[in-house]
């Protein structure tokens, strides 16, 4: 899961190393630290955003030792959704009933489509989209893909994936 998290710090040295050790100490993988250290929070501390991926399920472990060593925590927001894949889609998408192929894959409850991006050069024209899938895991993005394929094909429309090798997969 991504974890985004919320702190405040006492604006003294060492504090900010002293919130991300117990991240370190539990498995996390920091992906970014925001640390505000002109602004201040209500109490005068400095507000510091933390975005890491936890695998292990320690959540809870990390929180209670931030808590220990003093460390105040504003906000937890947890997205268990961390595969993702970004496809191509091109026909008439919007005549085919967008709403529908992104529906197949937001009811699995272990996927979703998180952006959409519509290109639509002309009425009777084909339109291409770009569509941002999330999932659990990697087995429930491909699970996520094959849907969005099956869909594909049955309303006439190319779905074209990453390039992954030296050349990108298209299917009709």
């Amino acid at each position: 899961m991504i974890v985004s998290m919320d702190l405040e710090l006492k604006d003294i040295p060492g504090q900010l190393v002293q919130a991300l050790i117990p991240l370190s100490k539990f498995g996390a993988n920091i992906m970014s630290v925001i640390h505000h250290h002109d602004e201040r929070t209500p109490r005068g501390n400095i507000p510091v955003q933390v975005v890491f991926q936890l695998t292990n399920g320690k959540l809870n472990d990390i929180i209670d030792n931030l808590e220990e060593v003093g460390v105040r925590i504003v906000s937890v927001d947890k997205k268990h959704l961390y595969e993702e894949i970004t496809v191509i889609l091109i026909g008439h998408i919007l005549h085919s009933d967008l709403g529908d192929t992104i529906d197949q894959i937001d009811k699995t409850g272990f996927a979703e489509v998180v952006n959409l991006s519509i290109s639509m050069p002309g009425i009777d024209e084909p339109s291409s989209a770009s569509l941002v899938i999330n999932a659990v895991g990697s087995q429930e993005l491909q699970e996520a893909l094959g849907i969005l394929k099956r869909v594909a094909r049955e309303k006439n429309l190319l779905v074209i994936e990453p390039i992954e090798k030296d050349y990108p997969q298209v299917y009709k």
